[in-house]
């Protein structure tokens, strides 16, 4: 399991250890993390990756994060020129709630609300807004049952 940004090689330096004992090529590894993450180009994504008959199988594991910033569908950054981005995007509530339905299993929530008041925290830090309110605000209006 490795953190990385999507669609860009991972140091070979980082693999080795993890799949030289294993009689891979890092670079090959590499190569198919690229291929498996392209789809998450220029965000930060968990990768698992399932070594079976010196094949490398790769899984991407997106956290809440993540996919908030592919739903705003925001253009690509230069990840050396600008840091500390906020997104000031907009989401829908059927966005959110495709989310909220990905990051279901993962939750540690009872409810669906509560998984949807975890994805809105996230929400939150990220700089987003649902709907054009603030997620906090609609934190408030969960809890109140509205």
């Amino acid at each position: 399991t490795l953190r990385q940004y999507g669609g860009e090689q991972a140091p070979s330096s980082v693999l080795a250890p993890k799949v030289g004992p294993l009689g891979m090529s890092p670079k090959k590894v590499g190569d198919d993390i690229v291929k498996g993450t392209s789809a998450w180009k220029g965000i930060r994504v968990t990768v698992r990756l399932t070594i079976q008959n010196r094949a490398a199988k790769v899984d991407v594991e997106p956290n809440a994060t993540s996919l908030v910033i592919k739903q705003l569908k925001e253009p690509l950054r230069d990840r050396k020129k600008t840091k500390n981005i906020k997104h000031s995007g907009n989401l829908t509530k059927q966005q959110l709630f495709d989310i909220v339905r990905q990051m279901r299993p993962k939750s540690l929530a009872k409810e669906f609300k509560g998984t949807v008041k975890e994805v809105l925290g996230t929400c939150n830090a990220v700089g987003c807004t649902v709907e054009g309110m603030k997620p906090i605000a609609l934190q408030k209006a969960i809890d109140d049952d509205e």
